[in-house]
């Protein structure tokens, strides 16, 4: 044990203060801070071999050249970096397409839901229609079918028509037309508008005849409305409610349904309809009614409706079309003409007469006329023409108007109780 008075540094320094003494101190007295006090222990063993090895912290390594840093003075291309870029946008894009295409066309990752069934065939979009479907039928009718709009004294009135020939002549009911105080138009399935001048109209057979200031038209196809049957497919094409272009689809309810139309201040009109349950309103009145094949054989004309008021009226599956063989005929006489001629059978009916087996009574029979000239007297009661029953008046008016003058019929009637059979050939009213 020693005091500390002759004890020495590791490094065989001498004790600041004794001979020879090196200052490591770094508060200025050049002492070293690794010992500072600490061989000033005076309990230490001077003779106990000490030290403390501090190795100098080891060079980090040399750092390798980033190869996407250009040295000074160095340059790079751009064109290949470019070239990487849309190299691996295009791999990405073919890539996400692929599995979109996987994803949409096996349903997606397993577990999730998958909406509607597999292998849903060509889109509608690339489907050809054939001829003879209610699309490839509309597809072909509707360039020649127009929306009609006359000026009158409240407004104007709006209808269909439809084109009867390549030169401009169109076709339409008279109650669309009735009342013309502007200018007339007709705007086509492509919306192009053309002027139009009414040619001329026969009242009580509510057909009239418009010539537009455009010619190279694409008609209408016209079938035989003496050939439709009930139960027939058919096609209302029009403007109903204003709705151009509007295509309905039903049968042939019923055929030669007796139209009296009448209405305040105006005529009475009269047709032997033919009755279809295609939907039909205001506004398709004089547009065509097609069958099967894209043929005319009707021109839509009147509604059937619960309402009271005629403006309220809709469809409710009874609508009414006159037969084309008529509607053709009389706007054959208007262009030809200027008017139309009105058959006749030559013989007075009785407004009163009632038979629970049905029939008309004639009361007058002129000299001269149809009837009288085929035998038929005051007090027979016809019963059919052409095997179509008669139940009242307006039967046999509707009836007779579906034939051209000059056309023969065949007249059942009864007479003295019993039946009889006369052919009658008919006639123009010479009013």
């Amino acid at each position: 044990m020693t005091d500390g008075s002759a004890w020495r540094q590791p490094d065989g320094v001498a004790r600041q203060g004794a001979p020879g003494a090196r200052s490591t101190s770094t508060t200025g007295t050049g002492q070293s801070p690794w010992w500072s006090d600490a061989l000033g222990d005076p309990w230490r063993d001077p003779d106990a071999p000490s030290a403390v090895v501090i190795r100098p912290a080891a060079a980090p390594p040399p750092l390798e050249p980033d190869p996407t840093i250009t040295a000074p003075g160095e340059r790079r291309s751009l064109g290949m970096v470019f070239l990487v870029a849309v190299v691996t946008a295009l791999l990405a894009g073919a890539l996400g397409g692929t599995l979109g295409y996987v994803f949409a066309t096996k349903g997606g990752a397993p577990g999730q839901t998958v909406l509607g069934a597999a292998g849903n065939g060509t889109p509608a979009s690339l489907a050809v229609r054939p001829p003879d479907s209610l699309a490839g039928v509309a597809s072909r009718v509707l360039p020649s079918v127009v929306t009609i709009k006359v000026g009158t004294d409240s407004g104007y009135s709006l209808g269909s028509g439809f084109i009867a020939s390549s030169d401009g002549y169109v076709i339409t009911n008279d109650h669309v037309v009735e009342g013309e105080k502007g200018q007339a138009t007709v705007t086509f399935s492509d919306s192009t508008t053309v002027d139009a001048k009414v040619v001329g109209e026969d009242q009580e057979s509510d057909v009239a005849v418009l010539k537009l200031s455009k010619s190279g038209l694409q008609p209408v196809q016209f079938g035989d409305s003496d050939q439709v049957a009930v139960g027939d497919p058919v096609l209302a094409i029009g403007s109903p409610l204003a709705l151009a272009n509007t295509v309905t689809s039903g049968i042939v309810s019923s055929l030669n349904r007796t139209i009296e139309a009448d209405e305040p201040g105006g005529p009475t009109r009269y047709y032997s309809a033919i009755q279809t349950d295609a939907a039909i309103n205001h506004g398709n009145s004089g547009g065509p009614l097609v069958d099967a094949g894209g043929r005319v054989i009707g021109m839509n004309s009147v509604i059937r409706s619960m309402a009271s008021d005629a403006d309220e009226a809709g469809n409710i599956g009874l609508a009414f079309a006159i037969p084309i063989n008529q509607a053709k005929r009389i706007a054959q006489d208007i262009i030809n003409n200027g008017k139309a001629r009105r058959t006749v059978i030559g013989a007075e009916l009785s407004n009163s007469y009632q038979n629970p087996n049905g029939g008309v009574e004639v009361t007058v029979v002129p000299s001269g006329g149809p009837a009288a000239n085929a035998g038929i007297k005051p007090g027979d009661v016809l019963t059919r023409i052409n095997n179509v029953p008669l139940e009242e008046p307006a039967d046999l008016i509707a009836l007779v108007r579906m034939y051209a003058p000059g056309q023969a019929v065949n007249v059942q009637y009864q007479r003295d109780g019993g039946p009889h059979t006369v052919q009658v050939t008919l006639a123009a009213d010479s009013n």
